[in-house]
């Protein structure tokens, strides 16, 4: 009897070590993912859609059941930034601007994104116009600039033919054609840093201080640039790569968009996107977020996580500090002046 005792006490010994050393699992019923609407949002949700079972099948291996998996796109950058601040999304991949300005409410750092390097990135608006296409590099950089475009119509041309000669743009040039910018004000590509370059080549005018603008998407941009509804449009650095079989398709244009659309304007660097997360969800726990920062690392190696991730022109991510953010939060203030 007594030798049954013993044993049982040690089975019960060891059972008990092995529940304390097995790995905790906690459930997450509903990760709420927010994109913003940077690209076509019928396209976004269509790429994205794997990162529902990657993210579900990493996170069960770091010890979290996540029971479902939730991505919507924004109809601005300010509603991801609004969701982080109530918590009601755990995640929201924005724009670095877009981080700085929600940090104070509950947007915290979870990855910064790495991108293709470019083989333009002049600071002069005029090199980048010699009709080639502009072709990503294997080089990862951690910033790319917004463009000021000129368009098709007559007096998108007219301004593209001044910059070209090497002659400055005065502001009547600009004031008295047809911009087109984000719907955003936290965007860095299509707001803030277009209106810095304002300010810095205008006397302090702003994209708001135009005479003739209408604001959207970068689908909407784009679309207007096509149509002549816009002589002159903002976006990222390789926006037309992006764009160019639209250009010809969806938007009806006979020639390319590398020999319709040109440059009269380059912004200064921009810091990466980021997936930022709520500091103000309960599920964002230290231990979740050292997971999610795990899982999102290693599904951008994968395949399937690499092109899932390629909608917005991600090609992997690492860690990052607020400092690095310190750019955008400068062009936030200039705008504010």
């Amino acid at each position: 009897m007594k030798r049954l005792m013993s044993l049982l006490f040690i089975v019960a010994v060891v059972m008990g070590s092995l529940t304390a050393c097995a790995p905790k699992t906690e459930a997450i019923e509903d990760l709420k993912i927010m994109f913003v609407n940077s690209k076509d949002p019928a396209s976004v949700v269509t790429a994205t859609e794997p990162l529902k079972q990657l993210l579900i099948d990493s996170l069960a291996e770091k010890g979290f059941e996540v029971a479902n998996v939730t991505i919507e796109v924004t109809g601005t950058y300010e509603a991801a930034g609004e969701a982080l601040s109530a918590g009601t999304a755990q995640l929201a991949f924005i724009p670095g601007a877009t981080y700085v300005l929600y940090h104070p409410d509950g947007a915290e750092l979870l990855l910064v994104s790495t991108r293709d390097g470019l083989n333009k990135d002049f600071e002069t608006a005029k090199e980048w116009n010699d009709k080639q296409a502009t072709l990503p590099m294997a080089e990862q950089v951690s910033f790319y600039r917004s463009l000021i475009m000129a368009g098709p119509t007559e007096a998108g041309k007219a301004l593209a033919a001044k910059v070209n000669a090497g002659e400055a743009l005065a502001w009547d040039d600009v004031n008295n054609v047809n911009w087109c910018f984000s719907n955003s004000v936290s965007s860095s590509a299509g707001y803030l840093f277009p209106t810095v370059w304002m300010m810095d080549n205008f006397d302090g005018k702003k994209l708001t201080d135009l005479a003739h603008a209408t604001q959207g998407g970068y689908a909407d941009i784009l679309a207007g640039l096509a149509a002549g509804t816009c002589d002159v449009g903002v976006g990222y650095a390789d926006i037309r790569r992006d764009y160019e079989a639209k250009w010809t398709t969806d938007f009806a244009r006979t020639d390319s968009i590398w020999n319709e659309v040109e440059l009269i304007g380059v912004t200064d660097k921009i810091f990466n996107d980021t997936i930022s997360y709520s500091a103000n969800s309960e599920d964002n726990t230290p231990e979740f977020v050292a997971a999610l920062q795990e899982t999102f690392i290693e599904i951008a190696t994968t395949e399937a996580g690499a092109a899932a991730i390629a909608i917005y022109s991600h090609k992997g991510y690492a860690l990052g500090t607020d400092a690095d953010y310190d750019v955008q939060r400068a062009a936030i203030e200039a705008t504010k002046q």
